[in-house]
């Protein structure tokens, strides 16, 4: 120990380096500079050379079309082209000649627009979370046009016209089948959305010759002391709720060519409240009857509007339930049809209205007036 501690420093040194054998070399730090020159190298080649494929081999090769082309396409893609329209279908003037359709076309057609078993045509109703709901086909072809009576306004002649609607049918089941009964087929029936058969019984009345209409309940001035029934649509309230009770509403039957108000004063005064389910009729295809009780109702403006079938009620016959006093008011009516050349009656579903009225109808030719289902008064 004495001996290494006065051994020059040199010593010490070289005896550690014989003990500690070769020097070993800096292998980590060789790798990472040539990672790093590698990099650099692929960097420095991207930027300057332009070279696409990346040094992938690659060889050009021609390519036939076998197919043959559109030669009118081809010429107006390869600039300005003249074409030359047929000019027996397209004359110089500017007018279009309307050229028909296949005969199959006009059969498929009208095989879309056949009716089911119970009368109602399904390509006329669209399907919602409370049922089938009424709609024009994709043809254009409405619920008005194909659910109205067939009447050829010829028959009529032309003298004064009347219609009569019956309301309120539907919900008494056994009732209603007797009114539909003693009717003649001319008198439109509208039906009340709650019966419980109301399906049976509509089908009853349009088998029989009738059409038929939707009674909608609308809000009268004195609601809720007078409620016209459950869904009644009200002033007030924002337009999806009354379009989503509308909805409802409608879904109840199919095959009626237009809808009539159950009261609703108030509700057919407001033409915000209003418009919006006068514009669904019309989107439609289904017409609609103000059945008279009020002046304030601005139903036929929006009917106007919105290209609905549209007329308006002269009078309810049978507002004094009493035979004497319907006599009296189909008697007005006669004469209201012979001032203005037509009228349009409502009558209630009670059994002496209706035997009263089918007496009185028997009469009719011989006044010289004519009979007519109220769609046949629409505008």
């Amino acid at each position: 120990m004495a001996n290494d501690l006065s051994t020059p420093l040199t010593g010490r040194r070289q005896r550690l380096k014989n003990a500690l054998g070769r020097p070993h070399l800096p292998i980590a730090r060789i790798l990472f500079g040539l990672i790093g020159v590698i990099a650099v190298g692929t960097v420095a080649r991207l930027v300057l050379v332009d070279d696409p494929t990346g040094g992938r081999p690659s060889q050009e090769a021609g390519i036939i079309n076998s197919q043959v082309g559109n030669s009118v396409a081809d010429t107006v893609a390869s600039g300005p082209a003249t074409i030359t329209a047929d000019p027996q279908q397209y004359p110089a003037d500017g007018s279009i000649i309307a050229v028909p359709g296949p005969a199959a076309d006009t059969a498929t057609a009208e095989a879309h627009l056949a009716p089911d078993s119970s009368g109602i045509v399904p390509e006329l109703s669209e399907e919602t979370a409370n049922g089938p709901i009424p709609r024009i086909s994709g043809t254009g072809q409405t619920p008005f046009a194909t659910y109205h009576h067939p009447f050829e306004a010829a028959s009529a002649g032309t003298g004064p016209r009347i219609a009569l609607i019956v309301t309120g049918l539907g919900i008494n089941e056994q009732g209603s089948l007797d009114a539909i009964a003693q009717l003649p087929d001319l008198v439109t029936l509208a039906f009340a959305p709650y019966g419980k058969a109301l399906e049976k019984t509509v089908t009853v009345a349009r088998g029989g010759g009738h059409e038929v209409m939707l009674e909608v309940p609308l809000e009268p001035f004195d609601f809720p002391q007078n409620d016209p029934g459950p869904h009644t649509l009200l002033t007030g309230e924002p337009p999806r709720e009354n379009l989503e009770k509308l909805f409802w509403l409608m879904a109840r039957f199919g095959g009626y060519f237009g809808i009539i108000n159950n009261m609703g004063a108030r509700f057919t005064a407001s033409a915000g409240d209003f418009g919006p389910v006068m514009e669904e009729l019309g989107a439609r295809g289904v017409g609609y009857i103000d059945d008279g009780s009020s002046n304030r109702s601005v139903s036929a403006q929006l009917a106007s509007a919105n290209k609905v079938p549209y007329a308006r009620a002269s009078m309810l016959i049978d507002a004094n339930p009493a035979r004497s006093s319907i006599l009296s008011a189909l008697d007005s009516l006669e004469a209201e049809a012979m001032e203005h050349g037509s009228a349009i009656g409502i009558v209630s579903a009670l059994p002496i209205s209706i035997q009263a009225v089918s007496e009185w109808s028997a009469g009719l030719d011989g006044k010289g007036i004519a009979l007519v289902p109220a769609s046949a008064l629409m505008q």
